[in-house]
């Protein structure tokens, strides 16, 4: 599967659980601020190892974004 339909599909999931989220946030990791944990989720959603499946795709994120901030931060930085 190529990254762009990865990233497209994380996006789809996140739109799928949206509403869920934004009732109950998550505290931030290590200073991650609200845009590094979300863009954080996404890259961990599309990095599920199913992502045909949102759910999976979602509880794969909650499970492992933490392992992705770095990873936020260096793309939101370089679009500063």
């Amino acid at each position: 599967m190529t990254t762009s339909r990865r990233i497209l599909l994380a996006g789809m999931a996140g739109l799928a659980v949206a509403p869920g989220a934004a009732a109950a946030p998550a505290p931030a990791f290590d200073g991650a601020t609200v845009a590094e944990e979300r863009f954080a989720r996404m890259i961990a959603a599309a990095h599920a190892p199913d992502v045909a499946c949102a759910r999976q795709a979602e509880r794969y994120a909650d499970m492992h974004w933490r392992d992705y901030v770095e990873a936020a931060r260096a793309v939101l930085d370089a679009r500063a």
